[in-house]
């Protein structure tokens, strides 16, 4: 397993894999948070990719200067307990840290316990925050 930066080619794997994961929903259009993703700190969007070509797993990151942010963390379902999630998130952390990072953010839907566990057993903890969002651009 490779990790790389995502092509332009991979738009189709990637969103298949998400809607494998069930990280989709009717109001953002993968299609266009991947084109925009690839318009803005591209190198920390990336996938996880087998010897044979196949996308495994994915994430998408990001820096703001003040705070990392970590989204699209996928897994393909055959390949989930091999360690794709770890790499991609270890690999995430590397780069952001790099950058000068002091800390990384990330969103779980409040009923997926199993993804909490994992960011839980890597060293992640819940923040005592209320997430807030507003839609500027309608997908």
């Amino acid at each position: 397993m490779q990790i790389r930066s995502v092509r332009p080619a991979d738009t189709d794997a990637l969103v298949a894999l998400w809607e494998a994961a069930d990280l989709t929903r009717p109001w953002n259009d993968p299609r266009k948070d991947i084109a925009r993703k690839r318009e803005v700190q591209a190198e920390l969007f990336v996938v996880a990719e087998s010897a044979d070509g196949r996308i495994l797993g994915s994430v998408m990151a990001g820096y703001d200067g003040h705070r990392g942010w970590m989204n699209y963390l996928a897994t393909h379902p055959e390949a989930r307990g091999t360690g794709v999630a770890r790499a991609l998130v270890e690999h995430v952390e590397h780069e952001l840290l790099n950058l000068g990072c002091p800390k990384l953010n990330l969103q779980v839907r409040a009923d997926n316990a199993d993804v909490v566990e994992f960011y839980r057993h890597l060293g992640y903890g819940i923040d005592e925050t209320v997430s807030l969002g507003k839609r500027l651009i309608a997908d």
